[in-house]
């Protein structure tokens, strides 16, 4: 089965900061598109139609809905710790919210996680926009908690994974311009949605744009995933060597991150300077 065919279980998470080590998981989305690049693009506006797929079983702080082509689970987390103005600002969620409606983190990373590896021990890929981020966040937060890695969930290291912008980078190299994935969806032709930086909206659109370069580049659809996943490394390394180039030729620190589709463990990351992913 090639990556275009399997089923996507796209991830997005929001949180308290933008340093993957130290913040803190606020809210969670994972979008089960079972036919991979062959589905519609998601609705999530419509409640759909209860199907065969696991149900969230009407608590505060989850939500579920299942659709013929799409399958959407959410969290809200209260974090433990006050969620800055700043992180506010960007995803909506305050402190007291996360207080008042979000359920104990623990019990969200467990569920969370435990979507995850469930997946990824079926051979399907998990796709996320900047995977280093959010993959780091959720190990980092397991650890916190002590509830087991991702890796010791699994017994070796989460993959396959789909990270649009590392295959963007690595399939339009020369393309001018941000690669954020507001600015993809009109590369793509993905509709820009009103209110982007919620989880399942973001999970929604980074779907949509991985369609469209399915699409796009057909060269890369006789890949399985595995391959794709070994693709994306080599991808990813390829444009950290030349961006962290680009930076030392102007008198820059080179501090990006050679790791995909995690970063460092942070202990090993203060030992050399601290490499960090960009997009």
């Amino acid at each position: 089965m090639n990556w275009t065919e399997a089923p996507w279980l796209g991830l997005d998470t929001e949180t308290t900061g933008p340093d993957p080590h130290t913040a803190r998981l606020v809210t969670a989305a994972l979008v089960l598109r079972p036919d991979g690049a062959g589905d519609q693009q998601p609705e999530l506006g419509d409640a759909g139609t209860a199907g065969s797929h696991p149900r969230i079983g009407g608590r505060t702080g989850t939500r579920q809905r299942d659709s013929s082509a799409a399958r959407l689970r959410t969290w809200l987390a209260d974090p433990g710790v006050p969620i800055p103005a700043g992180a506010t600002a960007i995803h909506g969620i305050s402190t007291q919210t996360a207080r008042r409606d979000g359920r104990p983190i623990v019990e969200v990373l467990d569920e969370l996680a435990t979507a995850l590896v469930d997946h990824w021990q079926q051979g399907f890929p998990v796709v996320v926009f900047n995977a280093p981020f959010d993959l780091t966040l959720i190990n980092a937060e397991l650890r916190r908690h002590q509830l087991g890695s991702l890796e010791e969930r699994l017994g070796t290291d989460p993959a396959p994974v789909i990270d649009p912008l590392v295959l963007d980078h690595g399939l339009d190299r020369y393309r001018r311009g941000k690669r954020t994935l507001a600015a993809m969806t009109s590369v793509y032709g993905v509709p820009l949605a009103e209110n982007a930086h919620t989880a399942e909206v973001d999970v929604d659109m980074m779907l949509g744009v991985l369609a469209a370069m399915a699409a796009k580049f057909p060269q890369t659809a006789s890949m399985d995933a595995a391959a794709l996943h070994d693709f994306q490394i080599d991808n990813h390394r390829t444009w950290a060597d030349s961006f962290g180039s680009w930076l030392a030729s102007r008198g820059r620190p080179d501090t990006i991150s050679r790791s995909w589709p995690q970063e460092e463990p942070a202990a090993e990351l203060a030992s050399h300077g601290g490499p960090r992913s960009i997009d």
